[in-house]
């Protein structure tokens, strides 16, 4: 019996000493990577075991200006949205309000998919959560992206986003899809899916300083930030996100974050109440589409072998044990979740800047805790990111490219009129004091006024700041008559894809 209590003794100490991590040294290091990535501000929040580890601000709210951020203070979680739209149908399926096996078309019988009637008459609640149903990465975000449309316009003009690759038969990331699911929980509920959480997560959480709208921020909110191309930083307003709010709309802090991920690595219980049914968060938490690692990528993470996506969530094999986690990309701010269930250690960073600082140290956190890979993951990935602005060099490209003291093969009266792409709508092309001037239907925040690049292309010069793209050029395209036909984008960047419009003119 003795021999056995001192073993017991050892393992319990073992485990003690293993599960912990010098917050002291992680408070130092994230204010260290804070200032190398040049983030004005940002909070990060550690729960182990069912305990808030370490929640705390970094930085300042706004560039410029002394305000702090502090624990409450409020972010764009953006996609990490993704995994409470995820949880939300998790719940409604366990009360018996839907299945996952259901048909789409059974709650939206609108919903349609690149015009294959048996895929759009065939996809599931589960196929919207797992990225498996076709369409590219961010394919379509354009339709939404500072569209004034409502959630089922946005759903109805995904009809007309190409196919990427055949339905269940790889990943392409789409919000589009998780808009589908915010409706079809509307359609089950009778009320907009924001009410439902509200209802069934955010209150009773008591997620006080989380939001679903802009326009419900409170006081102490941080600002977005973008870096330019050569890496100053400007500011820009909140973009509204009502429209997409089920892909990526929640606004939170990392206080409140803590409350969400201590439940979801409690098995889905807050206190004596079960949030999500163990049997559904296991679901969740079930790979549903696998993807490929590069050597490249698996050599960047050691100790992960494979990876793929549940419902809501990434996941992967870490040293040994799973990963669930999840990023976010908002106008001016980037965010990153991750969990280990087995140690029931979580984090969550959050930021008011584009850069890609949340990840490392996610990792890093977490490999304090597992006594793993101890290397400086920030410093890594910072000079990762500092050699590889693709964005900057596409831009360089295009300015090479110029030609110079050129002119336009029409009149500037024969470029006027309305254009449409069923996948988008109208775009209209008018002229104000002798220069054109280009307006998108649903989205007067993407109105620009056009000036002579070269040829019949002209460069866009945007009427305010946008936090994915800046420089952009938009051609005339004509017929063999010389008659302008339509209209054809160059707009360089990652996530809206202006390229993906083929407006043909109507007027």
């Amino acid at each position: 019996m003795k021999k056995y209590s001192l073993l017991l003794a050892i393992l319990v100490f073992s485990y003690a000493v293993y599960s912990q991590a010098d917050l002291n040294a992680i408070d130092k290091y994230v204010e260290k990577a804070r200032k190398d990535w040049n983030v004005p501000g940002m909070a990060v929040a550690i729960v182990k075991d069912g305990k808030v580890m370490l929640s705390k601000g970094y930085g300042v709210k706004e560039l410029s200006k002394k305000d702090k951020v502090d624990e409450n203070t409020q972010f764009a979680i953006a996609s990490n949205s993704k995994a409470f739209v995820a949880s939300c149908i998790a719940k409604l399926v366990d009360e018996g309000k839907l299945s996952w096996k259901d048909k789409v078309r059974d709650y939206l019988p609108y919903f349609r998919l690149y015009n294959d009637e048996y895929v759009s008459a065939n996809t599931t609640v589960e196929d919207l959560l797992c990225h498996r149903v076709g369409l590219g990465t961010f394919s379509g975000d354009l339709i939404w992206y500072k569209s004034e449309k409502s959630a089922e316009e946005v759903v109805k003009m995904a009809a007309y986003v190409p196919k990427a690759y055949e339905w269940r038969d790889g990943y392409g990331y789409t919000n589009l899809m998780f808009i589908a699911a915010g409706e079809v929980i509307r359609a089950v509920t009778g009320a907009p899916w924001e009410d439902y959480v509200k209802a069934n997560f955010l209150q009773p959480l008591q997620m006080k300083n989380t939001v679903i709208s802009v326009d419900d921020l409170n006081d102490n909110s941080a600002t977005p930030h973008k870096p330019t191309l050569d890496r100053g930083t400007e500011i820009s307003p909140w973009a509204s996100w009502n429209t997409p709010s089920a892909a990526g709309g929640i606004i939170s802090s990392v206080a409140d974050m803590s409350k969400w991920m201590i439940m979801n690595l409690n098995g889905g219980i807050s206190g004596k109440d079960t949030l999500i049914d163990k049997e559904q968060q296991n679901l969740l938490w079930t790979p549903h589409n696998n993807f490929k690692l590069s050597e490249t990528s698996k050599n960047s993470i050691p100790g992960r072998h494979f990876a793929g996506y549940g419902l809501g969530w990434s996941l992967m094999d870490y040293h040994g044990t799973m990963a669930v986690s999840h990023g976010g990309g908002y106008d001016g701010m980037y965010s990153r979740v991750m969990m280990i269930p087995d140690q029931k250690l979580g984090v969550v960073v959050l930021t008011n800047s584009m850069e890609g600082i949340s990840t490392p140290l996610a990792y890093y956190i977490v490999n304090q805790y597992l006594k793993k890979d101890q290397r400086d993951w920030s410093a890594e990935y910072l000079e990762r990111a500092r050699s590889g602005n693709s964005h900057r060099k596409d831009v360089e490209e295009r300015m090479q490219a110029r030609v110079e003291n050129t002119r336009p093969s029409k009149e500037l009266s024969d470029y006027l009129g309305t254009y449409f792409d069923p996948m988008y709508g109208g775009i209209t092309i008018e002229r104000a004091d002798e220069k054109l001037r280009i307006k998108f239907e649903d989205a007067p925040k993407l109105g620009a006024t056009l000036s002579h690049w070269h040829y019949d292309t002209y460069l866009i010069n945007w009427d305010e700041e946008h936090a994915w793209f800046d420089f952009g050029t938009v051609s005339f395209s004509l017929s063999n008559n010389m008659e302008v036909e339509g209209l054809v984008f160059d707009v360089p960047n990652g996530d809206i894809f202006f390229n993906e419009l083929k407006p043909r003119k109507i007027d």
